[in-house]
């Protein structure tokens, strides 16, 4: 037993000790130096991603990546918080300049008034159904003067007997606008898909992509300003529109009640997003909740179709920022209805000199108040008022404001170009296209600085780069047509 046991006992131990080896040795190198490199390769790939899509991708590529991949957006690129617009010395925007403003006559200019006070004959406003438009093949429809509806709405008269009684004073408490077509825009549509909604009241039936085509050919294309889209309804179609600054609640509710359709630019921030600039079309206003209701390219119709909700105090702090602007979609027949509901506002100087007021009163309540001092500047650039204007512009450029001021509000160029601040219209300019905003308008002021030192091939050349950007963007083109 025992010689037996001694004899298979190394055999025993000798066959262990080659497993343990083998069990040592592995996997060949190969195969794990293999490992290696395609953890390498797949953590290179990774980071070179990122770094496409953080810095390559356009931002409309970019959106369609997040759309398929939203935790995309932890890797974008950190977005200029408020208040970074390109800043001026502070001593531009110092005390006594903005006392000076503050403390300036608020008549600035004779207004001319087109009509005395008006009220309507009863506060029922009879709903419109728009007469659908002939069409004239199955991929064009035209509005034409026939097709155009007759708005059956309660004529207002002038108030002889009582002068101080408003339109507003006798609307009914809530009214709405039925008969629009929803448009849900595409990428950076946002003013052609308001503009055709609007218009499909009247029996419009050409989409957003026939407005995209005319108004922002490129994709990129930020933004589109209220004056093209009124140049857009008035050369395209037979009806007229009519953009302002200096609104305001009971104008808005008139409108509304007198069956205009009308289009506000404002503020907006949504879900995920930053501040942005957005038009908005309202078809409905209810004093008892104190909301408006608005057909919204982005945000949908709200809960049953009558319009996603807004107080009108949130409405309304958003639609300061942009100076209270507003667009009324109208048809001619009914053009003399409009001016006596606009009142003042029937023309531009006027509107300005109230939108003026309204901001100076803002800025006086509250001195920090960036919108405020904007749209002071705004106004008064409208008015000509260019020097002090470019004060306005120095105390805003101060305060907080959204870095995405500047994508779609032009004034302090023209203040500054007007003043022959040329470096600071040229750094304003720079600063969008440091904040990836590559804009026509920022080519186009530009070009205008260096055409106003002399310059007339580096004009060209920027009035070309509005262009290739913009082929639609006629004042770059009329400019260019100057030099040549």
């Amino acid at each position: 037993m025992t010689d037996h046991q001694s004899d298979t006992q190394p055999v025993f131990r000798r066959v262990s000790l080659e497993a343990e080896d083998e069990g040592l040795a592995g996997p060949p190198r190969f195969l794990l130096f293999g490992c290696i490199f395609l953890f390498v390769l797949v953590i290179a790939g990774g980071i070179g991603g990122l770094l496409v899509f953080r810095d390559a991708l356009r931002p409309s590529q970019q959106q369609r990546v997040l759309e398929q991949l939203p935790f995309m957006r932890a890797f974008m690129k950190a977005t200029p918080a408020g208040g970074t617009l390109p800043t001026v010395d502070p001593a531009l925007a110092n005390s006594d300049a903005a006392n000076a403003l503050l403390s300036m006559p608020v008549t600035l200019a004779t207004a001319t008034t087109n009509a005395a006070v008006l009220v309507p004959a009863t506060p029922t406003v009879v709903p419109l159904t728009p007469t659908p438009v002939p069409v004239t093949s199955t991929s064009e429809a035209v509005v034409t003067a026939t097709s155009l509806p007759v708005t059956v709405t309660t004529v207002p008269t002038q108030a002889a007997q009582n002068p101080a009684q408003t339109v507003a004073d006798a609307l009914p408490s809530a009214e709405r606008i039925i008969g629009f077509k929803h448009n849900q825009q595409t990428w950076n549509n946002c003013g052609p898909a308001t503009m055709t909604m609007a218009m499909s009241y009247f029996g419009w039936t050409r989409d957003q992509e026939y407005a995209k085509d005319l108004l922002r050919p490129n994709r990129e294309d930020k933004n589109v300003s209220p004056a093209e889209l009124v140049r857009f309804v008035n050369e395209q179609s037979q009806l007229r529109a009519v953009a302002r600054v200096g609104g305001d609640l009971d104008l808005l509710k008139s409108l509304i009640a007198y069956k205009f359709p009308v289009i506000i630019e404002r503020g907006a921030m949504f879900e995920a997003y930053d501040w942005v600039g957005h038009y908005q079309l309202l078809v409905a206003y209810d004093d008892i909740q104190r909301n408006f209701y608005a057909f919204d390219s982005f945000m949908g119709t709200g809960a049953a179709e009558l319009g996603v909700q807004e107080s009108y105090q949130s409405l309304d702090a958003d639609w300061r920022a942009f100076n209270r602007t507003f667009i009324v979609v109208y048809n001619p027949a009914d053009e003399a209805v409009l001016q006596m509901l606009l009142g003042e506002r029937w023309n531009e100087q006027p509107s300005a000199q109230l939108a003026f007021d309204v901001a100076q009163s803002e800025a006086r309540t509250n001195r920090q108040d960036g919108f405020a001092w904007f749209n002071m500047g705004t106004s008064l650039t409208l008015l000509g008022r260019y020097s002090e204007a470019a004060r306005a512009f120095d105390q805003a450029r101060q305060l907080e404001l959204p870095w995405r001021m500047l994508w779609y509000q032009f004034g302090p160029f023209e203040a500054y170009y007007q003043t022959q601040r040329f470096d600071d219209a040229l750094s304003l300019a720079q600063g969008n296209l440091n904040n990836s905003a590559e804009l026509e308008e920022s080519y186009y002021w530009m070009g205008r600085v260096y055409q106003a030192q002399g310059d007339n091939a580096r004009a060209a050349s920027e009035y070309q780069r509005a262009l290739n950007y913009n082929s639609t963007f006629q004042p770059a083109r009329d400019a260019l047509d100057t030099l040549s």
